[in-house]
């Protein structure tokens, strides 16, 4: 080794960047190295896996380099696969294997299979297997154990196990590779019977079966195991923090963030995010006001994850404000979920104007818009009225940016239409879609004739529902609310009918609300405790004054159901928004704003309602349903009754 040579690759151990990698390289071609294939594999190395957005370059320093080696085709195939193109590592192992006199080793194969797997394509795995078994290497620990995750990714356990079977002494990462493929493939069985049979668990093995769990919604068998674990990491306890929320168990998710500070330990970034993304599924806003004083005292404000779900949970708990700022600081580090999330939080609050504000920033700023942030710019202008700019962006997303709509783009472009009142031209759209439509499609046309009091169309379109799936409940339901809206009622209570032979049930209605740091839900029509009982007496007594002094008369209209008028009347007075007003306004102190989530779409009666409380009782209300925000105040909606 020349004395220039250890230079080059000090340099190497510090360069961040391409620019600098690129002075590196052009050093190494004055002076004559880049035919030392050692010198010339570290390069390739550091530019394909150790640098962001460079791998163009490596490419084209592959491209250049004569006779490469297994190693050089193992560092680019490896840097593919790592990137979101895993599919031109498939072309350079052909390549390696048309032109290159060197075998293909059991790095190649391993990287290679682990390709396949991230195109979740069995197909091409099973014929890298093929390939693995001519070269002898299929029961190669590492490469066998990089199959048995591949058939794990792809959903076929059974081929998985087969690997496992025929390996002759398989590791710890073998067994936990196995596992993980049953967990992975819904066989929760299989895995814990893996599991039980490991000659030696470590941490990973315990974390493994954790995050089966939480997967599968076995969250009791994930605490069970949980408690038992004989020891505990970052990754056990966002495991539990992240599954209990994504499974809808926020208090528990909390808990167990609460549990994790009591024990010393400081919370990762995952931990962090997982609880966060709790907070903005609740619309506990309290509690996400401590976690961003301790995001700022810990020093974890760099993290831009972390920022990114900050602004999530102050956006779905109604603070755009908040949200605006944080947006605001992370200025220099701002990524496409930033964008995103900003935009969304715009949209959800009404500003159709600022989230396509936030649009044109981003588009200036040099970062290419995906498909999900055109369904937030969609869904802002759909909820402001912005009927001509939602068409541009439509069009735009297609012959622009070469973005093919998704069920859900449509489905903007049709809430859009509907409720801008355009209903015949929205049934034109929804014909001429090119792709299947669903029945979200078809409940948001008709939520659009309902309305705008189209009868007629309405009735067009239960014509069309005859494709529908007689077995799917979504399909029931809708069905059932189009014979309504048609005004056909009997037939409407048909459908319920055989919706309850067949134990068909629709989604309940909850609503959610935080009083001093606890939530606390809200079902209609459940058994009575005392956080109930004290919300319906409160209900009632608000009722009695909106009569009163609101003239409030319920409206039962719109009540798709085929009962009495007292009955209609009955049912709506205690939809689970209004009880857990009622329950905000007992238990908060005067002057407080009362936050509510709700899993459904708010109705027309709640939506009244909640505009006689906020003008009687001098209260700030503010309900985030499936749809979007409602800011109540002084008798008016922030939603100006468009929604």
């Amino acid at each position: 080794m020349s004395k220039t040579e250890p230079l080059c690759l000090s340099l190497l151990n510090i360069c961040k960047s391409l620019t600098t990698f690129k002075q590196i390289h052009a050093n190494v071609l004055k002076l004559g190295l880049e035919s030392d294939s050692f010198i010339a594999g570290k390069l390739l190395h550091h530019c394909a896996i150790s640098l962001s957005d460079s791998l163009d370059y490596a490419c084209r320093l592959f491209r250049y380099t004569p006779n490469p080696d297994v190693f050089m085709h193992n560092t680019l195939i490896r840097g593919l696969y790592e990137s979101d193109r895993p599919q031109d590592s498939l072309l350079k192992f052909i390549e390696m294997r048309r032109n290159s006199f060197s075998p293909p080793d059991s790095f190649s194969f391993a990287f290679i299979v682990k390709a396949a797997a991230n195109l979740r394509s069995v197909k091409v795995g099973i014929q890298l297997h093929c390939q693995a078994l001519v070269h002898g290497l299929d029961t190669h620990l590492f490469v066998g154990t990089t199959l048995i995750s591949m058939y794990g990714e792809c959903g076929f356990v059974g081929f998985a196990r087969k690997v496992f079977d025929e390996m002759p002494e398989p590791n710890a990462i073998a067994w936990n590779a196995m596992v993980t493929a049953c967990c992975r493939g819904g066989d929760m069985k299989g895995g814990r019977e893996f599991f039980d049979l490991m000659p030696v668990r470590n941490l990973m093995s315990w974390n493994v079966m954790l995050a089966g769990y939480t997967k599968a919604g076995e969250l009791e068998l994930a605490r069970e195991m949980f408690l038992e674990m004989p020891m505990k990491d970052d990754v056990s306890w966002s495991t539990m923090i992240v599954g209990f929320a994504h499974n809808g168990y926020f208090e528990e998710a909390f808990s167990f963030f609460r549990e994790l500070q009591r024990k010393g330990m400081r919370p990762n970034e995952t931990s962090l995010t997982g609880v966060l993304s709790a907070c903005a599924q609740a619309g506990a806003l309290e509690f996400g006001k401590i976690l961003h004083g301790f995001i700022e005292k810990s020093g974890l404000a760099w993290i831009v994850s972390v920022n990114n779900a900050l602004l999530d949970t102050y956006s779905k708990c109604g603070n755009v404000h908040m949200a605006q700022l944080v947006f605001e600081r992370i200025m220099n580090e701002r990524n496409i979920v930033s964008w995103t999330s900003m935009m969304a939080a715009l949209a959800m609050h009404g500003h159709g104007e600022e989230a396509i504000g936030i649009f044109q920033k981003m588009e200036e700023s040099g970062i290419r818009p995906d498909e999900i942030a055109f369904i937030s710019l969609l869904y802002a202008c759909s909820h402001a009225g912005l009927v001509e700019q939602g068409c541009e962006y439509f069009d735009k997303m297609k012959g622009m940016y070469n973005i093919e709509p998704s069920i859900e783009h449509y489905g903007c472009m049709v809430d859009l239409y509907g409720r801008a009142g355009q209903l015949q031209k929205t049934y034109e759209f929804v014909c001429q879609m090119p792709i299947p439509c669903t029945a979200i499609i078809w409940r948001t046309l008709l939520g659009a004739c309902s309305m705008h009091g189209d009868v007629k169309l309405a009735e067009q379109v239960k014509e069309r529902l005859s494709e529908l799936d007689p077995n799917n409940s979504s399909d029931h339901v809708l069905l059932s609310n189009a014979y309504a809206v048609a005004g056909k009622w009997k037939d409407a209570a048909s459908v319920r009918r055989s919706m309850t032979e067949q134990r068909i049930t629709k989604t309940p209605g909850w609503s959610m609300i935080e009083v001093d740091k606890i939530m606390y839900t809200f079902l209609a029509g459940t058994k009575q405790c005392k956080i109930t009982e004290e919300a319906y007496k409160k209900l009632k007594e608000i009722i009695r004054r909106l009569r009163v002094e609101g003239g409030y008369v319920p409206e039962i209209g719109r009540v798709l159901h085929d009962i009495e008028e007292e009955e209609k009347e009955g049912s709506v007075s205690v939809h689970s928004e209004k009880l857990a007003v009622a329950f905000g306004i007992a238990r908060l102190c005067k002057g407080r704003t009362i936050r509510i989530v709700k899993n459904l779409r708010i109705c027309r009666d709640c939506h009244a309602v909640m505009k006689l409380i906020s003008q009687i009782y001098k209260v700030e209300i503010v309900v985030r349903d499936r749809s979007r925000f409602h800011s109540f105040k002084d008798g008016y909606c922030s939603c100006r009754d468009y929604w």
